[in-house]
C-alpha cells in the first residue's frame, strides 16, 4: 500500500505564544507529556513494522514537537527505514539542529515557520543556514499579516534562492488585490492561500491514499473531517479506504487543499508535498516587493 499519514498526537504545549495562532496552546503536564511520548512511540513502532507498504509521514502537532527528544529521535529513526519515502514535521525551528546528523537527509524534511516577535530574526536565520549547510530539505514560511511584510522581505533576501518562502493567508484577514499582489511578489504561490477553496462534492485524495491519525490510532480522512474510518492499530481502517468526495463546503488549510484532485498542487509540489517544497522548475523566488 502507498499511503500518506498526517499524525497529530496529544501534544499541545508550545514554547511560543503567537497571538494569530488558531490553535489553543497550553502547558502540558508531565502526565500529558508521557502520554504523548507513549502515543508517538506506538505510532513509530507501527510505521516501522509496515515493511510491505510505502509510507510518507507528516507530523502536525498542535504544539512544538522538536523541542521534545522523542520527536527528534522518532524522525531520525524513521528517516533511515527503506520503506519510509518521506518523514517531515511542522516546526517553529526553535530547537537545536545537531540531531539532524543522525537522520537521512534524503528522507527527512522540515516545514519551518518564522514567527516575528517570538524569536530574534538572526537566531532563526542562523538555524536556516545550519539546515542548508547540513543538506536538510526545508521550506520557510510566515503568516501574511501587514506587520510581517518587512520580515518576509528580509527573509526572501537573506535565504538561499533555492529555499522556498511561502506565505500563509492570515485567518480572518481579507486581502485587497494590491495587498495580495505584494505577497505574491514574495511567494508566487500565495494565490492558492488567499481564498478558501470550494471543495463540496469534489474528489480528494484524503480517505484513499492520505489519512489523518491521532494519538489513539483513530483514523480519519483528514484533520478537518471528523468521521472515523477505523483504527490504525487493529487494521480496521484499511477496508474504509477508497475514493470519496469532500463533504465540506470549503477547504482553507494547505495541509487539506493540497490533496484536492481539482487543484494542480501535486504537480506543483511533486516530490515535496509534505514539506511544502515545490518541484524543481516551479518559480518560487519572488521579486521581494
Amino acid at each position: 500500500m502507498d499511503l500518506t499519514l498526517l499524525y497529530r498526537g496529544p501534544l499541545a504545549s508550545c514554547d511560543y505564544d503567537c497571538p494569530y495562532c488558531p490553535f489553543a496552546k497550553r502547558r502540558d503536564s508531565r502526565e500529558q507529556l508521557r502520554a504523548d511520548r507513549a502515543a508517538l512511540e506506538r505510532f513509530a513502532a507501527w510505521a516501522a513494522a509496515q515493511t510491505g507498504d510505502r509510507l510518507r509521514i507528516l507530523f502536525t502537532p498542535w504544539g512544538e514537537g522538536l523541542v521534545r527528544s522523542w520527536y527528534r529521535r522518532t524522525l531520525s529513526e524513521l528517516s533511515r527505514l527503506p520503506h519510509i519515502e518521506r518523514v517531515a514535521i511542522q516546526t517553529n525551528l526553535s530547537c537545536r539542529t545537531d540531531w539532524l546528523a543522525e537522520a537521512d537527509p534524503e528522507t527527512l524534511a522540515l516545514w519551518c515557520t518564522y514567527h516575528p516577535g517570538q524569536t530574534p530574526y538572526d537566531r532563526f536565520l542562523t538555524k536556516c543556514r545550519e539546515l542548508d549547510g547540513r543538506g536538510t530539505r526545508f521550506s520557510v514560511g510566515i503568516v501574511g499579516l501587514p506587520e510581517h511584510r518587512e520580515h518576509a522581505r528580509r527573509l526572501r533576501a537573506d535565504l538561499p534562492p533555492q529555499v522556498y518562502l511561502w506565505v500563509n493567508a492570515a485567518e480572518g484577514h481579507t486581502y485587497t488585490d494590491e495587498e495580495a499582489d505584494g505577497w505574491t511578489a514574495l511567494d508566487p504561490l500565495f494565490p492558492y492561500s488567499r481564498h478558501p477553496h470550494p471543495s463540496a462534492g469534489l474528489p480528494c485524495r484524503t480517505g484513499e491514499t492520505v489519512i489523518s491519525v491521532d494519538g489513539d490510532g483513530t483514523v480519519r480522512r483528514c484533520h478537518f473531517v471528523k468521521t472515523d474510518l477505523g483504527n490504525l492499530y487493529d487494521g480496521s481502517y484499511r477496508a474504509a479506504l477508497g475514493p470519496r468526495a469532500c463533504p465540506l463546503a470549503v477547504c482553507d488549510c494547505h495541509i487539506g487543499y493540497v490533496h484536492l484532485e481539482t487543484l494542480p498542487l501535486y504537480d506543483v509540489f511533486a516530490g515535496g508535498v509534505l514539506e511544502r517544497i515545490p518541484a524543481a522548475g516551479v518559480r518560487t523566488a519572488g521579486a521581494g516587493a
